[in-house]
């Protein structure tokens, strides 16, 4: 399994700092991840479903660690270079409000 492309949206939230989308093999495509900043950092969220006790529910995740790392790392990358070119994340937040498009969040294709 390959992971052929990657696209992230930014967000300006205080835990939430984007979602990922991923295609795989380039015919296989998983949106809902979810790209959090936590105690050690930042790490990917698979989408999940929220249940009736107000519990949530992976609908999908890697099934070992070598497929975790896999996606972590690919996500994580991508979501540096987004940052990176709103040039980093300090900038990114102090001028969210400036560059917020119609839809309240940015992308690659907002930005240019």
């Amino acid at each position: 399994m390959e992971i052929t492309d990657v696209k992230i949206v930014l967000r300006n939230e205080e835990k939430l700092k984007a979602f990922a989308s991923i295609t795989l093999d380039e015919c296989f495509v998983v949106t809902g991840l979810r790209i959090i900043s936590g105690a050690q950092g930042y790490f990917v969220s698979m989408p999940s479903r929220r249940r009736r006790d107000g519990t949530y529910q992976d609908i999908l995740h890697p099934i070992n660690n070598e497929a975790r790392k896999m996606i972590e790392d690919k996500v994580l990358d991508a979501f540096e270079s987004e940052v990176n070119k709103w040039g980093g994340m300090e900038s990114f937040e102090a001028n969210f409000e400036k560059y917020l498009g119609s839809a309240g969040y940015f992308n690659a294709e907002e930005r240019d």
